[in-house]
């Protein structure tokens, strides 16, 4: 059998440090293995298998990721497939990764691939008959505190509306599944019965067995070079024994996945960093561990534990992580990584109040095993958006195993239909830009997300690291009086701004599931926003501009766009660019500027991906152009009833709406700034206007606002004010409420599908199928009943949604309505399926008869459902009753 851990040296008493052996109470033995399959390579020595000339596709990577898609591609009938490991076949991080597979993960799609792993390597053995080492141990996530238990109920709802078992159990519940854990500490656990664990190796090796069997090629010690590409599509893969031609390309390289995008004829951006991790293995305990022994997640003491071979592994993320390989790596060099007692002591310290009994233990090895991460601790997934036909599938945040299965089957359906079955947007490599691939960012950024895969982290929580990257003219000036920061696509944007004499770092270190300390300050922003004016810096939308010397911008728009393009000029559209399915790729507002050209506005982290979806349907005009503005304007949205008078004041022009109707845009003078593109629209259901404004008159423009609108009440604002406007006027935001999976005619934008024209766009077909079977979902708005502000846990996003008690949706998102006094949600609710498992199509009456309730960290709260904001009807209601004392008044 081939070893499978190796470390440089043999472990012995000189080699520990001195205070950590009086301590510990830890015994070294000698060296042992982790065996692995003595032969992974299917093919034997495939040294001597020649190169295939030509492939259909290329998967750079045998690592269980690789070969993951290879199994994948193959059952959904792909043939010439070629898979190629620089080395021997997962001999990188996949033989010394953990074998644990878990739910337990931060979001849904997450938590929906490593279940459909769990099934698929539970079947491995009997499809291949390949050994995986599969044990369904269950695990135990531990809260110390309430915040985390918190935290972990909330996991809970998320996990049950998927139909995975779990129960919150108390203390004394976790010591009859787990002999070895101390108890004193813990306020109770999250139990997931159906988590297991693998051999790493052996579910490698049993997937390449499968994907062979099916026909795939694969061949050991052939490094990619680079990716050939011709006029932008994949067209060959280069290696050290020649090339291939093909036409895609799959990059599951791991943690050389940076350095082969970059390697390429056209560089690809793979954002990832690789860390050190380590984990200690135990020989046999004097009564040895079951193997079903459930697995411990202890993150309040970052560290987790499962049963191996009688003895136990252990491993955890510091808060002090070890970046490795920032200027790039040969593969060989994983054989030489160093142990390191010093650094693994605050681990073994948390292992050992965690599990007391181990102090008479035996270690078998430390094992340091390099990790690659992400800037946001999410894997990397998709197409890139320079190349076509490359694809990449890695960075997987020490979750590899746990997702390669559902991941590889995600990819492989988005490179067969060319969409996956499920959202992955939150995965999508095209949420990054190359701003996110300076090696400094990265390694700076891996140092705070290592930790923060065990952080507790409550709503709204910011990284710390690589800030600061894209900021507006006007940052300096707004950070002066208070802002508050948050980063969204490197773009800082206001979250709201902190009064003078207020405890600014009570503010910044406030985290919690409850009433958070910024309420008031976001109130009053609100209140400024409907009753004087507020500005907000929204210059982090994102800004095309496509024009043409004929009707070719209007043609193609009218092909992306559901709705009508075909304006005067000056008209604003808000429109959805919509895929073969009727759902939403992009949530814009479209701008007729003239006869042949159009501003297209964005949401922020649309910036690639838009303009990637825009590219992949252009046509090949030298008279068609395209051009990213964003960084040409600033963005200030002037919101409130006052709004019209400051800039009729700065312009001399009326802002009325009769002489400014809504959803127009005119190209003004403000101050003395010519050149303003003025439109009257908020994004909030709000009056007022937005202000896009060429970046050298910003600060111009702002300090003339600003002084002008100080007769007016003008102060500034930030997205949480936007948030919570946008929201109670039952406004959705793409990448939030909006996804590729959901249609207009589910979210109750009918109105804005030119059904009416004889004009076909992208979705169309399937929108007039839908609009004749009917839809099956619906969103809407639900406010809060019997809901305490003041002392009871609040809804952020993803609460489960219950309708006559039984699960009908989830929430996209929520917020507190400073004008209803209440909590607004916004979700998704359906019926049930009817009795053969097909979707039944949703009436009006379904939402409007059915009692609700929202679901909280497993409480639930009455809500009343509506298709229309419930601000208008209480704007209503409001009216009526000032309207009757008014005549009661006049009758006296």
């Amino acid at each position: 059998m081939c070893s499978c851990v190796r470390s440089s040296r043999a472990l012995s008493p000189v080699l520990l440090p001195r205070l950590l052996l009086p301590q510990t109470g830890f015994r070294v033995a000698s060296r042992g293995l982790w065996t692995s399959p003595q032969c992974l390579a299917v093919s034997g020595d495939s040294q001597l298998l020649p190169l295939p000339s030509q492939a259909r596709v290329v998967i750079c990577g045998g690592g269980v990721v690789g070969t993951s898609v290879a199994y994948h591609l193959a059952k959904l009938g792909w043939t010439d497939i070629v898979l190629l490991e620089q080395g021997r076949l997962g001999a990188g991080t996949t033989r010394l990764c953990a074998g644990i597979v878990s739910v337990a993960k931060p979001i849904s799609i997450e938590c929906q691939m490593a279940n459909y792993s769990n099934s698929l390597y539970q079947q491995l053995e009997e499809e291949t008959g390949v050994k995986t080492g599969y044990v369904k141990t269950g695990s135990l996530c531990l809260a110390q505190n309430q915040d985390r238990f918190i935290s972990l109920k909330r996991l809970a709802s998320r996990l049950k509306v998927m139909g995975i078992s779990c129960n919150i159990i108390k203390p004394k519940e976790v010591a009859k599944l787990h002999p070895l854990v101390n108890i004193h500490d813990l306020v109770g656990a999250l139990h997931l019965p159906g988590d297991a664990v693998v051999s790493p190796p052996e579910v490698n090796h049993a997937l390449a067995v499968a994907a062979a069997g099916q026909g795939v090629q694969i061949l050991e010690r052939t490094t990619v070079q680079q990716v050939l590409v011709e006029k932008g599509d994949v067209m060959a893969v280069e290696t050290d024994r020649g090339s291939i031609e093909c036409e895609y390309f799959v990059n599951c390289a791991g943690q050389w996945a940076y350095e082969l995008g970059q390697a390429s004829e056209i560089k690809v951006s793979v954002p990832l960093h690789g860390c050190e991790h380590f984990y200690l293995l135990t020989k046999p305990l004097q009564e040895p561990l079951s193997p079903n022994t459930p697995v411990v997640v202890d993150m309040d003491g970052r560290i987790y534990a499962r049963p191996w071979q009688g003895g136990l592994l252990s491993g955890g993320f510091e808060k002090n992580p070890k970046p490795i390989f920032t200027e790039g790596r040969n593969q060989l060099e994983i054989q030489n990584m160093q142990e390191d007692w010093d650094h693994f002591e605050p681990m073994l310290s948390a292992l050992l109040r965690r599990m007391p009994g181990l102090e008479s233990a035996e270690i078998h090895q430390l094992v340091n095993c390099p990790e690659s991460f992400t800037p946001d601790m999410r894997c990397l997934m998709g197409e890139t958006p320079g190349v076509s036909g490359y694809y990449v599938l890695a960075g997987m945040n020490s979750s590899g195993l746990a997702f390669a299965g559902g991941a590889g089957k995600y990819l492989a359906e988005w490179m067969s239909y060319g969409y996956p079955t499920a959202n992955v947007w939150p995965l999508d490599i095209k949420r990054f830009g190359n701003l996110q691939s300076s090696r400094t960012f990265l390694r700076h950024r891996v140092m705070e997300v290592m930790p923060l895969l065990y952080e507790l982290k409550v709503p709204r929580w910011d990284f710390q690291t690589g800030r600061q990257l894209r900021t507006s003219p006007l940052y300096d000036r707004l950070d002066t009086q208070g802002a508050r920061w948050m980063e969204k696509h490197g773009f800082e944007r206001p979250k709201y701004f902190v009064p003078p004499g207020k405890d600014l770092l009570s503010l910044d270190q406030s985290k919690t599931f409850y009433k958070p300390d910024w309420f008031d300050i976001v109130g009053a922003e609100v209140k400024c926003c409907k009753e004087a004016v507020c500005v907000i810096d929204m210059s982090s939308f994102t800004k095309f501009e496509l024009t043409s010397t004929g009707d070719q911008a209007l043609e193609l728009l009218q092909h992306l766009c559901a709705n009508d393009l075909d304006v005067p000029v000056g008209h604003i559209v808000h429109t959805g660019m919509l895929n073969e399915r009727g759902g939403y790729e992009n949530d814009c507002s479209v701008v007729r500027l003239s006869k042949n050209s159009f501003f297209i506005i964005s949401p922020t982290d649309q910036q690639v991906h838009c303009w990637s979806w825009i590219k992949k349907h252009m046509p090949n005009d030298p008279h068609l152009h395209l051009e990213d503005v964003s960084w040409k304007y600033t963005a200030l949205n002037l919101i409130g009833p006052r709004a019209m008078d400051v800039l009729a004041e700065l312009s001399y022009v009326s802002m009325t709406p009769d002489h400014f109707p809504s959803m127009f845009c005119k190209e003004m003078s403000v101050g003395y700034a010519n050149g303003i593109r003025v439109m009257s629209m908020t994004h909030t259901g709000e009056p007022g206007f937005m202000l896009y404004i060429p970046i050298e008159y910003a600060l111009h423009v702002y300090n003339e606002v600003m002084s002008v609108g100080q007769k007016y009440g003008i102060r500034n604002a930030g997205y949480y004010a936007l948030r919570s406007l946008r929201i109670e006027k039952f406004f959705a935001f793409w990448g939030q409420d909006l996804d590729a999976f959901t249609t207009p005619l589910e979210c109750g934008r009918e109105f804005r599908v030119k059904f009416d024209k004889d004009t076909d766009f992208l979705g169309r077909e399937a929108l007039l199928q839908q609009r004749q079977d009917g839809a099956s979902r619906r969103f809407v708005m639900l406010v809060l009943d019997d809901h305490d502000t003041e002392l009871d846990l609040w809804p952020w996003w993803g609460e489960p949604i219950y309708r006559n008690s039984l699960l009908a949706g989830t929430t996209t998102s929520s917020a507190y309505s400073y004008t209803l006094e209440r909590h607004v949600c916004l979700g998704f609710v359906s019926p049930p399926p009817s009795p053969e498992g097909l979707p039944t199509p949703i009436t009006p009456d379904f939402i409007n008869r059915g009692d609700y309730e929202v679901d909280i960290a497993g409480q639930r709260y009455p809500a009343k459902a509506k298709l229309y904001p419930f601000s208008s009807l209480f704007t209503q209601q409001k009216r009526r009753k000032d309207d009757m004392e008014l005549s009661n008044l006049q009758g006296k």
